[in-house]
């Protein structure tokens, strides 16, 4: 196909992506203006956390698959001597597909392994401060950087619909490599709301909740 189509269609998804830098400003303007933009900040937090449930059960059904599919690939070597490359390919698409779409549904769940010793002894304010420099000053930063390193092979991959380069594998290495900007995307927009509730909790508009728990809590769907 003609590769000026999806540059266009890139042109258009920039375009969007800057329309919607403001609503990172959100956060910032919450701790100032709290009154403002609270019914703002909670109608996005939900609008978000609602897409971020449909990355949750897409999670949920890669992880099936890949379980479905690695079992297969050992009993057809180990029972029956075979093997195909679509299936190997076909375990390493659920695996990344899982990975890479539950991302933000960890983030969101408080389910990321923390490094940051000191963190619980800030206190739950401290923490809520150390939460909103983390996504602005690293998460936000990278993720857009990878929005930006991979535009150009994403639109070369899309335009000659990109297969894998064994002769018995699967034509759709495009969608496996459109796994990379969706993870990205779905960071961003769940750091957005990470950072909007942080913003609602140290002003008050939100109840506190206890940082050193992964899951559960505030976060369940």
């Amino acid at each position: 196909m003609d590769p000026q189509l999806f540059l266009t269609l890139g042109g258009w998804l920039k375009w969007a992506g800057f329309i919607c830098l403001p609503l990172f400003i959100i956060p910032l303007i919450t701790l100032i203006l709290p009154d403002l933009t609270e019914g703002l900040s909670k109608g996005l937090v939900s609008i978000i956390e609602k897409i971020t449930d449909i990355a949750l059960v897409i999670s949920i059904a890669a992880s099936i698959l890949l379980l479905f599919f690695q079992l297969t690939s050992v009993i057809a070597a180990y029972a029956f001597g075979l093997s195909w490359t679509w299936l190997t390919e076909l375990v390493i698409y659920a695996f990344a597909t899982m990975f890479m779409v539950g991302a933000a549904v960890a983030l969101r769940d408080n389910a990321h392994v923390r490094v940051d010793i000191l963190r619980p002894k800030f206190g739950s304010k401290g923490m809520d401060w150390i939460e909103l420099a983390g996504l602005y000053l690293l998460l936000f930063p990278i993720c857009i950087r990878i929005l930006e390193t991979g535009e150009q092979g994403l639109t070369r991959t899309w335009a000659i619909f990109e297969g894998s380069r064994e002769s018995d594998g699967l034509p759709i290495m495009f969608v496996f490599k459109t796994l990379v900007p969706l993870f990205a995307v779905l960071m961003l927009s769940q750091g957005l709301a990470e950072a909007l509730k942080a913003s609602l909790r140290l002003t008050g508009r939100m109840p506190d909740i206890d940082h050193t728990q992964s899951g559960g809590g505030e976060y369940g769907a």
